[in-house]
């Protein structure tokens, strides 16, 4: 009987500038996603710490850090807090749409926005409308992009506010990266919403897990992460609590042969 799919080629990329914590160096190993078993094989590897960007998995192989830990909140066993709960409250007039993974020209004018006032000098602040509509479109596996809309007017959709590119797989949701509404008029706390609204569609579903991403270990703009409860977080050791594994560390990714590539967005929720 012949495997699911053949044990897939990684890489590596070269060398630069961590984005997260200042004076250090990130590098990522990688592999494609392509072929008709894309969706298991990108399963396989997020239970080991991966994420997706277009048709690539990839995770942090840093040569002296292990700051960046993946980490999971368990969706069926999930209780909003106060503060939360009132968040829930706040943005319940919003109107949520399951989209297919098209772009349109009022995403990426949110997406604009977003990166200017949050992420001025990142790595994705240069992201064009065919680049964004590459990190959308360019999938093998079932994706989505989650909007949020302010209340429709006499029949006509409300404001686009928020919205979310996510990966439903068998075992929970993803969250590849979402952008929201930014500036002093704009809702507050759309971020925290966007994610309890996950935890909620998934428990609704009978999904175990949301996948967050990578919380990185003494970056504030990754803290926001711990805030769900109850959360996993990925060590040698495999998925543990948070709060029963602080002292677990993330194995670190193989190094593997480097290739030359063109540019990719490596992308995070």
């Amino acid at each position: 009987m012949s495997a699911p799919f053949r044990f897939p080629k990684f890489f590596v990329t070269n060398p630069s500038p961590c984005p997260y914590l200042p004076g250090k160096v990130e590098r990522k190993v990688f592999t494609e996603l392509t072929g008709r078993n894309a969706s298991e094989l990108n399963e396989a590897l997020g239970r080991i710490g991966f994420r997706r960007s277009q048709s690539v998995a990839y995770r942090p192989s840093c040569i002296d850090c292990s700051a960046c830990i993946s980490v999971r909140v368990l969706a069926s066993e999930f209780e909003a807090n106060a503060t939360q709960r009132k968040l829930l409250r706040r943005h319940g007039d919003l109107e949520v749409s399951v989209c297919k993974p098209w772009t349109t020209e009022e995403q990426y004018a949110l997406l604009r926005k977003y990166l200017a006032v949050r992420h001025p000098g990142g790595g994705m602040a240069d992201m064009d409308e065919s680049d964004f509509a590459d990190m959308v479109e360019q999938t093998s596996v079932r994706t989505y992009v989650i909007e949020y809309r302010e209340p429709a007017v006499d029949g006509r959709p409300g404001r686009l506010v928020g919205a979310c590119l996510s990966d439903h797989q068998n075992d929970g949701l993803s969250m590849i990266y979402s952008f929201f509404d930014v500036g002093p008029e704009a809702r507050k706390g759309l971020g925290t919403y966007i994610i309890l609204d996950h935890i909620i569609r998934g428990a609704r579903a009978g999904l175990p897990y949301v996948y967050l991403g990578y919380w990185v270990d003494g970056s504030r703009r990754m803290a926001y992460k711990t805030g769900f409860h109850p959360l996993e977080r990925l060590g040698r050791d495999g998925w543990r609590r948070l709060d029963d594994a602080q002292s677990a560390m993330p194995a670190p990714a193989a190094v593997l042969p480097q290739r030359s590539e063109r540019r990719r967005y490596f992308i995070d929720a």
